[in-house]
């Protein structure tokens, strides 16, 4: 039976090899991104749990459109200023935590994601800095990714329950190449993601501002050699997705937007959407941001971290987060 069961894992790596799949599956597509869906029929089904302050109809036939929605002045100030607080409490004291951050710069490789402890301090407030998760030590930033607005929105694009994947938060532009999160952000099912861009001050055009191809989310997927998910045997590069994709949405006339947003809008887009960071044309100008990934209870039914394990849930305004399985001691401690 082992030989057995060896033989058909070996067939089925051979046909992935071969056959690579390159676009997502039928069967997992959420309803939205399905051919002529009825926004008019799903939300006399399926109204809001919640009552948005935003046109719910016209923002999901944005999104059907374009693959992205921005979410006007939806969150408070003081939210905002709450999660920074913590913020700042994290990066002027790294030494009192335990949280994953990565600093893509030169100096810290082969090693660019650590322990906030294991880089040195003033590094932690410069470029090329990503501070992972750090929602699961602040109950502020559970909160701010959880608003009602952007659980609202997302409730109705996926038409299930939803769950938080990852977030990041950003000082400066991420200067980060086109790419589509799917590939490298991936749950069970790849077509169940999302992201939202939540601004935490206004963002100016010297600091490398966020752009994005309107409609992208629709071009055809592109084949790292193993398929649309990028792998370690993958023959494609980041650097080639990238080509293809400027390449792609250049030859099909789509416009490429910059996204100049206030402090408290939400940008939320799909997750095959083409998008990247502009050059920083001012060194001294900060984008301060708060990007989470989201995805379904069907697609993440546990941790990223813990794949094998029954995650420990909080629910807040309907959407699960889970408790970080490899850092429980740092779960919540900035309330």
């Amino acid at each position: 039976m082992g030989l057995l069961r060896k033989i058909a894992t070996k067939i089925s790596d051979v046909k992935d090899f071969l056959i690579p799949d390159t676009e997502f599956a039928a069967n997992t597509v959420p309803w939205i991104d399905q051919e002529n869906p009825s926004i008019d029929a799903f939300l006399e089904k399926k109204p809001p749990r919640i009552t948005p302050p935003y046109n719910l109809k016209e923002k999901l036939t944005d999104w059907q459109k374009n693959g992205y929605v921005v979410l006007e002045n939806i969150i408070p100030k003081e939210m905002i200023d709450n999660f920074w607080n913590d913020f700042e409490k994290l990066v002027r004291n790294p030494d009192d935590y335990d949280l994953s951050v990565r600093i893509d710069l030169e100096e810290f490789k082969p090693n660019q994601e650590r322990n906030i402890k294991d880089f040195p301090k003033e590094a932690l407030l410069g470029k090329y800095v990503k501070i992972n998760d750090f929602h699961n030590s602040s109950v502020a930033g559970k909160k701010l990714m959880s608003h009602p607005s952007i659980v609202t929105f997302l409730e109705a694009i996926f038409d299930q329950q939803v769950v938080a994947l990852q977030s990041l938060i950003f000082m400066y532009g991420s200067q980060q190449p086109t790419h589509q999160d799917f590939p490298w952000v991936t749950a069970k099912i790849p077509s169940q993601l999302a992201a939202a861009w939540i601004a935490l001050e206004d963002i100016k055009i010297d600091s490398g501002p966020l752009y994005y191809y309107v409609g992208s989310h629709k071009i055809p997927k592109f084949n790292f050699g193993t398929g649309i998910l990028f792998k370690p045997s993958s023959t494609k590069s980041p650097l080639d997705f990238a080509a293809y994709l400027d390449k792609t949405c250049t030859d099909r006339k789509l416009c490429k937007e910059t996204l100049l947003i206030k402090k408290g809008d939400v940008l939320i887009w799909h997750a095959a959407l083409a998008h990247g960071g502009s050059m920083i044309t001012n060194p001294a100008q900060t984008r301060k941001s708060f990007v989470c990934h989201y995805s379904t209870v069907e697609a993440l039914p546990f941790h990223r971290n813990a794949v094998n394990q029954i995650p420990v849930k909080q629910d807040y305004n309907g959407m699960l987060i889970y408790n970080n399985p490899l850092l429980p001691q740092s779960e919540d401690v900035l309330k």
